[in-house]
């Protein structure tokens, strides 16, 4: 049996102290737990972005991350964008367009969007379209995840906080 560690993650906010083996990923922590459910489990090679989640602001592949390397940093999951029961701008703009087809990218496509509004308020289409080509989405919703993509970029732009 793997020896325990005991480590501090921050996530959403809120501190929590988790026993885990050392090769557990931030994935497995996070859903089994934490009990967390937007980010998924797709490829599990950390290729198909359905696991992100946010590192200090800034996306990462949870399914690939040791759990370990992340006690530092601020963990932000799909489930702590909302803020005071308002959704975040980026997940009021999937909801409007409706990008979305089976969901289960979903998670990657937004978390990647807040992350790239984060850096580049105001993106060209291809540094969109860039942002989102490494993460997958089987169902071909790409047209409706532009668009969400574009909407979010509206509100922020016309004063809904990012």
């Amino acid at each position: 049996m793997p020896t325990l560690r005991c480590i501090e993650l921050t996530v959403n906010g809120t501190v929590h102290a988790v026993s885990v083996p050392p090769a557990v990923t931030l994935l497995q922590v996070l859903r089994h737990d934490l009990g967390l459910s937007g980010p998924k489990y797709g490829c599990g090679l950390g290729q198909c972005g359905a696991c992100l989640v946010l590192l200090d602001g800034k996306a990462a592949r949870s399914c690939a991350l040791p759990a370990a390397a992340a006690t530092a940093l601020r963990i932000t999951t799909l489930e702590g964008l909302a803020r005071d029961g308002q959704l975040h701008v980026v997940q009021q703009a999937f909801i409007a367009k409706q990008g979305a087809q089976c969901g289960y990218c979903l998670n990657g496509m937004i978390m990647r969007t807040v992350a790239l509004l984060e850096h580049a308020p105001s993106p060209s289409e291809r540094e969109i379209r860039e942002a989102l080509k490494y993460n997958l989405c089987r169902c071909g919703a790409h047209e409706e995840i532009l668009q969400s993509v574009r909407e979010a970029l509206a509100l922020a732009r016309a004063g809904q906080p990012v």
